[in-house]
């Protein structure tokens, strides 16, 4: 069974359709959102609106790949931060050690904070395209040089990735065993197969500097797009929406609703 290494899904949704710029204000939208509360029944009602964005984009297959990511943010946040943190409920007390109801749930709106970040990232990426966040970022004013780098770390990643595995499946082909044997023994196995990951990875540097120069790269003049991105009406809708939620729940939060403990 082949498993697609890139985010990017179809078929294309409302979101795919909206501008990436609206969509990368979006995304700053929500992790502002994430951010405002700390209580665990209002940053749930948060994550459930994240999870209804990604179902509604057709982005919940990506999310379904990194449920376990996120499970373990969760239960790891809700389990460390009573370590650290004290609050005026004590709920039992074991060795000296003292846990608090209210840094159970401020660990556990944590952990969901962290999982908002990860879903919204992710619905992010599975409804727009590397060559659509590049023009996005040089329309905002950001040097060329700056999202070039970006768009091009999204774009290698997968392409290494695709590379390791497969060399992964090619040694697996030949013999290679990489499943038996104890964890030590299966990290050894695989030491040998980063060399040849390493040398694609040089060479495809290498080659896309050469390109790079050849194309004079870092010239002046006006560059041009073969991508034409414009606002539309729903852009305008989407980016007024969650200004206004934005708005709203930090008016919730400074009047005292919202948070768990006094801490953001």
């Amino acid at each position: 069974m082949t498993v697609s290494i890139f985010l990017y899904t179809r078929p294309l949704s409302p979101v795919h359709r909206l501008d990436p710029r609206a969509k990368i204000w979006a995304i700053l939208h929500l992790f502002g959102l994430g951010l405002t509360f700390n209580h665990p029944l209002y940053v749930v009602t948060i994550l459930a609106g994240v999870l209804i964005l990604a179902w509604w984009s057709r982005s919940m297959a990506n999310v379904w790949r990194l449920r376990y990511i996120l499970l373990i943010l969760m239960a790891f946040s809700t389990a460390l931060w009573p370590l650290f943190i004290t609050g005026p409920t004590e709920v039992f007390r074991w060795r000296g050690m003292q846990i608090c109801l209210e840094p159970l749930l401020y660990g556990a709106a944590m952990g969901m904070r962290a999982g908002i970040f990860l879903v919204a990232g992710l619905v992010f990426l599975s409804t727009t395209r590397i060559e659509e966040f590049t023009t996005a970022l040089t329309r905002l004013r950001v040097p060329y040089p700056v999202a070039f780098a970006i768009s091009t770390a999204f774009r290698l990643l997968p392409t290494f990735v695709g590379a390791g595995t497969t060399i992964v499946q090619a040694q697996s082909a030949r013999g290679l065993e990489l499943e038996r044997g104890s964890p030590w023994s299966k990290m050894r196995k695989f030491i040998p197969l980063l060399i040849p990951i390493l040398i694609y990875a040089m060479r495809t540097v290498n080659l896309q500097a050469m390109a790079l120069e050849a194309k004079h790269f870092g010239g002046r003049g006006k560059r041009t797009s073969y991508l034409e991105i414009r606002f539309r009406p729903a852009d305008y809708g989407v980016i007024f929406l969650l200004t206004l939620l934005c708005g709203i729940a930090l008016f919730w939060r400074v009047t005292g609703h919202g948070a768990i403990l006094p801490r953001l």
